[in-house]
């Protein structure tokens, strides 16, 4: 083969320059630019004249002001007030005359001596007016990636697999997530078990989910499993100020990704770049521009190389149709929140390097985080630890991880925030009316702590409760209940004081939320029967309810979650009447603890039960023991000749005592 460049020297390109090298050559270009401007308005305002006609000038009384030094004399005329052209400056060379200076006086004319200019002024100036303009432009380039050459060149992350350090193992909770992607991994290990029966690796997989639940950390598990380059970037990566730097990069991305196939690139909160095209004002701006290009490079790589993208996204519906159809994202992975088993296995993942002591139940602990993704978990991990430290304690317990719990859920104790005996007193009977009517409902969780201390985050008291197993379907009962206990602190302060304050807002709000849903959801109302007036929308991030009615059922659903409300309070202030003894005693000893377990508030509140219930059950059996008992001691009382009974003789403390002894003291 002939060799064309028999010298082997690289043909001339900007890329074989470092990046120093085209900032020197930036630096050198900008200063001569600038000397080269500054000449030409130099020239633009400086007019030389020969001697003679300065001579002339300052005899016609046209000349204001001259500078003489010994290279030059500048002569600044007089200015015409009428005249809107920019003013200029005539030089002329100075001759020997002895007599100019009294010349110039004599015809009034200001005489000012300068130093002589020296090029370092030219090149000062150069340099003050660089540091002005030209250095936030340096600036700016190198944000975009390091240059100007550089604007449109991918700044993705690249890792291999020791680097990642990430494995399946690593990750709990989303077995069903795990299982998508280990088929995409097995594809890239073994590829000709799939081609041999047809089967076409997936060009992309889109990863949905809350925050928090590992979207990222599965994407890094499936490189790491597969021990392939894996490409990192997220969607604002793509997007500048300068039109078109978008595309140009994700050209650049899958340029790399093909020359270094088989890889994975990831591209995390795609919906920054992603989003739907009809949802915009503008439609011809950088954001489309870098759609339209994704969607090209999407279509045009060959999926049988080895290349597959996952994307991560909290906003599904966001998106644009073209980048969800088949042939660009062919999977959806829903990574979703972990249930009771997953949050258990995540908690074991995440404390294996924690020592913890035997006392640690994490089944009791996924018990009582209902809802709680793998950040979540993670962090009350870490601040059990923090807790055993600070207790000087060498293990984590399991009162450390409920303590922890509760900083995650509602901040840390506020030890400074003191109130006043009244304010505590109320906020002790509203949390006794919350544990009190989930333990006389039936469909209600179980208590697990009471507490009035303050928290950081605005609680001034609360009650945990636990469920009993997780449960993943609600009923009309069980919803019922949870809006009369939310309502049950106001009506305590009802019932006690005669008064109510602004301690129930959240309740309130909560139980609002949940009638609405009743109604305008779930189909629970007679009312307005089965028929769905709300939906939900971005589900995995921040969701909300929008109403789609008209204005006259709107207003009749408000009356109807309204009378739900009444009816819920009215049940709670019943219960409370009913029980109001109950209530002062479990309150009296909340307000002595000012911190009370579920065990502790559970025996008090049987106590109770046991003694009010005891004279319609028990008290029966035992009225029927002490009717016995009298009918036996009427056989054994001695009866005079008329048949009617002696009373009883009243013995002393010194007869008893002789009774007690077997001797017989009766007369």
């Amino acid at each position: 083969m002939e060799n064309k460049n028999p010298n082997n020297k690289k043909p001339f390109s900007f890329k074989n320059f470092s990046n120093t090298t085209l900032m020197l050559i930036a630096l050198v270009t900008i200063s001569i630019f600038f000397l080269f401007i500054r000449s030409q308005a130099a020239n633009l305002t400086n007019k030389e004249i020969s001697y003679d006609e300065f001579i002339q000038m300052v005899e016609q009384n046209l000349v204001k002001t001259v500078e003489i030094n010994s290279n030059r004399i500048r002569i600044f005329p007089k200015q015409d007030i009428k005249s809107f052209l920019p003013s200029i400056t005539y030089y002329t060379k100075p001759l020997h005359n002895p007599d100019l200076v009294n010349y110039l006086l004599e015809s009034d004319v200001t005489i000012k001596g300068v130093r002589d200019e020296t090029p370092v002024s030219d090149w000062l100036f150069t340099l003050a007016m660089f540091v002005m303009v030209c250095a936030p432009t340096i600036f700016l380039f190198r944000r975009m990636g390091g240059g100007i050459m550089n604007v449109g060149r991918s700044n993705a992350k690249v890792y291999v697999q020791k680097e990642t350090g990430v494995r399946f193992k690593n990750v709990a909770g989303q077995d069903e997530a795990e299982e998508s992607l280990k088929e995409i991994v097995d594809f890239l290990h073994n590829p000709h078990k799939y081609t041999k029966i047809g089967a076409k690796l997936p060009k992309g997989a889109l990863l949905v989910g809350p925050p928090g639940t590992g979207k990222t950390l599965l994407a890094k598990a499936v490189a790491g499993e597969a021990k392939v380059p894996f490409y990192s970037l997220t969607g604002s990566d793509f997007v500048e100020m300068f039109v078109g730097v978008g595309a140009s990069r994700v050209r650049d991305l899958f340029k790399q990704a093909q020359q270094t196939s088989p890889c994975i690139i990831f591209i995390d909160e795609i919906d920054a770049i992603g989003q739907n095209r009809n949802a915009r004002l503008s439609s011809n701006d950088e954001r489309e521009q870098t759609l339209n290009q994704l969607l090209s490079e999407m279509d045009g790589f060959d999926s049988s190389k080895g290349l597959v993208v996952l994307a991560a996204t909290n906003r599904p519906e966001s998106l644009d149709a073209a980048l969800l159809r088949p042939g660009r994202f062919d999977r959806r992975i829903i990574v979703d929140k972990p249930d009771l088993k997953g949050r258990e296995n995540i908690l074991v993942v995440h404390a294996k390097d924690v020592a913890m002591d035997s006392s640690v139940d994490f089944n009791a602990i996924a018990l009582s985080t209902p809802g709680a993704v793998g950040s979540d978990l993670a962090n009350m991990i870490n601040e059990a630890a923090i807790n055993a430290v600070k207790a000087g304690r060498e293990a984590v317990s399991q009162a450390d991880l409920f303590e922890a719990i509760e900083v995650v859920l509602a901040g840390k104790e506020k030890k400074d925030r003191i109130m006043n005996a009244q304010e505590k007193r109320r906020v002790a009977y509203h949390e006794v009316g919350h544990a009190l009517v989930t333990a006389l409902q039936k469909d209600s969780e179980p208590v697990q702590k009471i507490t009035i201390v303050p928290r950081t985050m605005g609680a001034l008291g609360y009650v945990i409760s636990t469920p009993e197993e997780e449960k993943y379907l609600t009923t009309k009962e069980d919803l019922l209940s949870e809006m009369i206990v939310l309502l049950a602190g106001r009506a305590a302060e009802q019932v006690v004081f005669g008064s109510i304050s602004t301690g129930a807002a959240n309740d309130i709000e909560r139980a609002t939320k949940i009638a609405r849903s009743m109604v305008t959801r779930f189909g629970m109302s007679d009312e307005f029967g089965l028929i769905n007036l709300e939906t939900i929308e971005s589900q995995y991030l921040d969701p909300r309810a929008v109403l789609q009615c008209a204005e006259e059922t709107a207003a009749k659903l408000d009356r109807v979650v309204q009378d739900m409300l009444n009816t819920a309070y009215q049940k709670a202030v019943s219960l409370l009447e009913n029980h109001r003894d109950q209530m002062d005693r479990i309150a009296l000893y909340l307000l002595e603890k000012e911190s009370i377990t579920g065990k502790e508030f559970m025996s008090i509140f049987r106590q109770e039960t046991l003694d009010e219930d005891q004279p319609q059950e028990a008290k029966k059996e035992e009225n029927k023991e002490e009717n016995k008992q009298e009918n036996i001691l009427k056989e054994d009382i001695p009866k005079d000749e008329n048949n009617s009974t002696i009373p009883p003789v009243t013995l002393s403390k010194e007869e008893n005592e002789v009774l007690n002894q077997g001797e017989d003291t009766r007369v």
